[in-house]
């Protein structure tokens, strides 16, 4: 196994974010170098850069499209970009809002396993998380805990998915990160991560950390 740094495209856009306590969350994990990038700078680098890492991390709210139609040329092509998602075994990572990203794009939704996008939004809400999945090397050791975070409520995930943390707030969906397949690639969902108040908590770190390295192979 590989203990080069895991090379991590960190990929945000359509939603604000506290930007030096979002850098600092990935500067604490050890053994990860991570990429910070708008949407616009990953589908307008070439496939060879986008190819060269090891996980790509999603932290979009991009709802519209994707489209590589009428948009301006530093905007590059992200449909396609995002439809070459899987052709290899590059870990692909979906962290909040991302697995709410693209609604109507039927591959979005085989990437997260999630049959509906609908949902509702609380905000700051103190949340106990389960461990359901103890054995499993993202959860493995850690004990139940909780958070402050926000929110969703919408459907499940499919039965191509593993689970591995759940909660029975009554304003959040029932499972809060899982494991599937999407092609060739490893794909980790994880629901929460609104803002510092989650991102300071070190079992939601831990989750982040290990999350990258399983879909990196090197867990």
């Amino acid at each position: 196994m590989s203990d080069k740094p895991i090379r991590t495209a960190v990929i945000t856009g359509g939603h604000s974010f506290n930007v030096v306590d979002f850098y600092h969350l990935f500067r604490q994990l050890e053994g990860i170098d991570a990429y910070l990038q708008h949407m616009d700078d990953f589908a307008s680098s070439s496939a060879t850069v986008r190819n060269s890492y090891d996980v790509l991390l999603f932290y979009t709210m991009l709802l519209d499209g994707p489209t590589d139609d009428d948009l301006p040329w530093y905007a590059g092509k992200p449909r396609s970009a995002l439809e070459q998602l899987g052709q290899t075994e590059q870990g692909i990572f979906m962290l909040h809002h991302s697995i709410l990203a693209y609604r109507e794009w039927p591959i979005w939704h085989q990437l997260v396993g999630l049959p509906d996008l609908s949902h509702d939004v609380t905000m700051a809400q103190t949340l106990p998380v389960e461990v359901v999945a103890p054995d499993h090397p993202i959860t493995e050791g850690l004990s139940d805990w909780e958070m402050v975070d926000e929110t969703y409520q919408m459907c499940d995930p499919d039965p191509q998915s593993q689970a591995l943390l759940t909660t029975t707030h009554p304003t959040s969906m029932r499972v809060l990160a899982w494991t599937r397949q999407y092609r060739k690639s490893r794909v980790f969902c994880f629901q929460s991560g609104h803002d510092n108040h989650t991102w300071e908590n070190p079992n939601f770190s831990t989750i982040v950390h290990r999350g990258i390295r399983w879909c990196a192979g090197r867990i």
